[in-house]
């Protein structure tokens, strides 16, 4: 029981233990049971799963609350909406990975699932790199903030320019030093082919394990404005690391939904560009202007929620009567 209770990055460990078990029992349930089979997903159905994570994801919320107080939650929540509208510019990047890779559509979830299985440690190592350099250095959230203010000034005059899949460095590196396959072995990421020279059985790459590793990728690309974002917010590690994860799970249930419909959050980047400037500007508020007063949790969560909700309402209102365009979330035949 002393274990239980003892501190572990600033929380106690049943804390943890506790978080990580929804993870585990989600993760299994949603592969072991619900996509047992592979099959596409519909939009209805994507839609029901993704509230069903957003529910969960609020529930937890109010756990902590009831734990940890109002402040706590309250940053949660705001770190949670952040990387939630983050991550649907990531639904365009992803679904033009799959494309390029031509993952049919029935095994797009699965990597997905496996994806985001590799994320949640990616973002671990990424979080508790940059909880001890806080630790270490309080300057640093300083860092955070300036590059916060700054992405987010670039991504407000920035043009949509397409990520190059084909031509990413990795994707070169694995094609030459490994074997990888033409085409498709079902949802397998390897497979066993006759070498061309001997004739034996060897291990080959299939192009589902490329889009993969380049979705993990991309992932990190995208880290890099979402987790100084939420340490911005808060530097609690528990706050920071629950938040994002639970964002990040729901986002392969909501991604056949988005994917259908991404076109109409066109404008959505300008909110998500002045939420980013807001979180970096408030850093040096607090401390330079108000002497180290904190601008209440409440105050940054109201600003997010108000800024992002009028990025999608008037993204909605700008794009309507639009047709959609030929999304490249199925493959070429």
């Amino acid at each position: 029981m002393e274990f239980l209770t003892a501190d572990w990055l600033g929380t106690p460990v049943w804390f943890w233990g506790a978080f990580l078990s929804i993870v585990v029992l989600l993760t299994a349930f949603d592969l072991g049971f619900l996509h047992k089979e592979d099959k596409v997903m519909g939009v209805a159905e994507s839609l029901k799963l993704s509230a069903f994570y957003i529910a969960v994801a609020m529930l937890f919320g109010l756990w902590v609350w009831f734990e940890r107080g109002a402040g706590p939650a309250t940053e949660y929540y705001t770190g949670f909406f952040i990387e939630k509208a983050l991550s649907i510019d990531n639904v365009f990047v992803i679904s033009l990975i799959f494309a390029t890779f031509a993952v049919p559509l029935q095994y797009q979830y699965r990597a997905l699932l496996w994806g985001i299985i590799a994320v949640i440690v990616l973002r671990g190592l990424m979080i508790a790199g940059g909880a001890a350099l806080l630790a270490e250095a309080y300057w640093v959230l300083y860092l955070f903030a300036a590059f916060l203010i700054v992405t987010g000034i670039k991504m407000m005059f920035a043009g949509d320019k397409p990520m190059d899949v084909a031509g990413n460095p990795v994707v070169r590196w694995i094609s030459t030093h490994m074997r990888v396959t033409k085409e498709h072995h079902g949802p397998n990421f390897f497979v066993k082919v006759p070498d061309e020279k001997t004739g034996k059985l060897v291990t080959a790459a299939t192009p589902m394990f490329l889009a993969l590793v380049v979705i993990n990728l991309a992932d990190l690309v995208f880290a890099v404005d979402s987790v100084p974002a939420i340490f911005a917010i808060t530097t609690d590690t528990f706050i920071v690391y629950t938040s994002n994860i639970f964002a990040i799970l729901g986002l392969r249930a909501l991604y056949f939904a988005l994917a259908a419909m991404v076109h109409r959050f066109h404008y959505l980047k300008y909110a998500l560009a002045a939420v980013l400037v807001f979180i970096g500007t408030k850093i040096f508020i607090s401390d330079f202007v108000l002497d180290g007063g904190k601008i209440p949790a409440s105050v940054s969560l109201g600003v997010t929620f108000a800024l992002i909700g009028a990025g999608i309402a008037y993204s909605l209102w700008k794009t309507r009567g639009q047709e959609e365009p030929d999304w490249p979330a199925t493959p070429p035949a």
